[in-house]
């Protein structure tokens, strides 16, 4: 039995694998985001830890049996977080997340100090990414700073309170900006120029090798039996990536979790830093992936279900699919920028807008604006990866689904239209991070990658509708217009602060 923990930005999901890779039991435990000021996004690491105990008591409740038999546990985890310890690997202060903003000046000046940054990491230095927020701190808070003897990212710091090894793997330390993606290995140049060095990074290692055990103290407290490994893990696109089986170029998926994803595996390093694509160690050995991220997917829609309620979001995903194609046609545009954004903008200033809104509008209108946006967001997204041209895989090729937004058929099937490609939602989509981290403990406890990464069986299958297609070109056209139109007001002081 295989345990796979995927820590989110909104909560801590665990699953179980079984030796015959059937997931046997889920459970969950909710997290807040704190934003204490306007662009930043924090959480407390501690929190992390107690959601875990929580979901640790449900599952070992559902499935005791089961529980006692664990083998292995994977890791998943939130990008790009600032987890900051000092002498006493005591915690200095919350995490910066990835979906802060904070760090936008700090990132030009990443970029003016290692001229060769985008090429040694793949990447344009986002303010989301962990090294520019080290700068700000340096800046900011330095008195902090000074104190600071360790960085990890989120998951990785769960690691050392399970293990007391301080250990990433290259999928999640590819999102640092201090990675040399194509060597796998840590940059000094970009890490000296935010006044670090490889005494501050944890050690590095493949997804799916081993990289610690259980501590005693934590395995009698969770009921396991001495020796429990752990996998070296994920960052989550990744863990996803091999929940569902892209193992090999070409292969992909596109994530409606928090946040939205476009992932494709490529055979070599392939960097498009231009067109803010991000090109990434994979968990596995020897690939790597492009990504297309926007930072308010599922969560948008949560947002836009709490602010029209009453009524939950199935409730709103079923009035969308009953609605015409006419109203549709006359609904509101949507820029899904609620948290800044990345691909293909890179702007953390820009913010959400609803364009176009009449006195017969309603809730339901709104939420089809807001599926509708984030689609657009996404075609956004892997028009950019199109356009990077690896020559790993045709453009058509089908994606599978994943992430809670992947649970609304109506969003699966205006996704399809949208991107203009086929997609296949697998059984258990919405846990493809944990079962991915779950995949890679059992290949740490020795089974064969090509055994335990394999496809999903799908359970539903979406291809393009022509006529949805011809409505969502026409309405694609006039979104595409929006940033450029608004760009400057982003950036207006708000009243009173000028």
């Amino acid at each position: 039995m295989y345990l796979g923990i995927d820590l989110g930005s909104s909560g801590v999901k665990l699953l179980l694998l079984d030796e015959r890779q059937q997931p046997q039991s889920t459970a969950d435990a909710a997290l807040a985001q704190h934003r204490p000021q306007p662009t930043w996004s924090e959480q407390h690491p501690a929190d992390w830890l107690a959601a875990l105990e929580r979901a640790v008591a449900q599952l070992r409740a559902q499935a005791p049996a089961a529980w006692r038999q664990i083998r292995g546990i994977g890791l998943s985890g939130q990008m790009h977080g600032a987890v900051l310890l000092g002498a006493q690997e005591q915690v200095l202060r919350p995490a910066i997340l990835w979906n802060d903003g904070r760090a936008a000046a700090e990132c030009a000046a990443l970029e003016r100090a290692v001229p060769a940054a985008r090429q040694i990491t793949g990447n344009r230095a986002m303010p989301g990414f962990t090294a520019p927020k080290l700068l700000w701190l340096r800046t900011h808070e330095p008195a902090l700073f000074a104190q600071i003897r360790r960085v990890l990212l989120p998951k990785d710091w769960l690691r050392l309170q399970l293990t007391g090894q301080a250990v990433s793997d290259m999928s999640d330390a590819s999102g640092t900006l201090w990675l040399d993606v194509g060597a796998r290995a840590w940059s000094d140049p970009l890490l000296q120029a935010c006044g670090l060095e490889r005494a501050h990074m944890p050690a590095l290692a493949e997804g799916s090798a081993r990289a610690g055990v259980l501590r005693d103290d934590v395995a009698r407290r969770w009921g396991l039996p001495a020796g429990v490994l752990l996998a070296a893990g994920a960052g989550d696109n990744a863990a996803s990536a091999v929940g569902v089986g892209a193992r090999t170029a070409g292969q992909g998926f596109v994530s409606l979790g928090t946040s939205g994803v476009v992932f494709r595996v490529t055979q070599s390093f392939a960097p498009a830093a231009e067109r803010a694509v991000h090109a990434f160690a994979h968990a596995l050995p020897q690939r790597w992936h492009q990504m297309a991220v926007m930072l308010s997917a599922a969560s948008a829609f949560g947002w836009v279900t709490r602010l029209t309620g009453p009524g939950d979001e199935a409730q709103r995903s079923a009035a969308v699919g009953a609605m015409a194609q006419t109203r549709q046609a006359q609904a509101p545009l949507f820029l899904p920028y609620l948290s800044g954004e990345r691909t293909p903008h890179n702007d953390p200033a820009a913010s959400g807008v609803f364009m176009g809104l009449r006195p017969g509008h309603d809730a339901t209108d709104l939420a089809y604006a807001v599926m509708e946006g984030v689609g657009f967001g996404l075609l956004d997204g892997l028009n950019a990866i199109r356009e990077a041209g690896t020559g790993d895989a045709d453009a058509d090729t089908a994606l599978a689904l994943v992430g809670g937004g992947a649970r609304s058929d109506p969003w699966a099937q205006l996704l399809a239209s949208a991107l203009g490609c086929p997609l296949q939602r697998p059984q258990g989509a919405h846990a493809a991070a944990a079962l991915g981290a779950a995949r890679l403990a059992a290949m740490a406890c020795g089974g064969d990658e090509a055994q335990w990464c394999q496809p999903l069986p799908a359970d539903a299958r979406f291809t393009p509708q022509a006529a949805q297609q011809a409505l969502l070109a026409e309405r694609y056209a006039r979104f595409v217009a929006l940033y450029p139109a608004l760009q400057s007001q982003f950036r207006a002081p708000a009243p009173g602060t000028a």
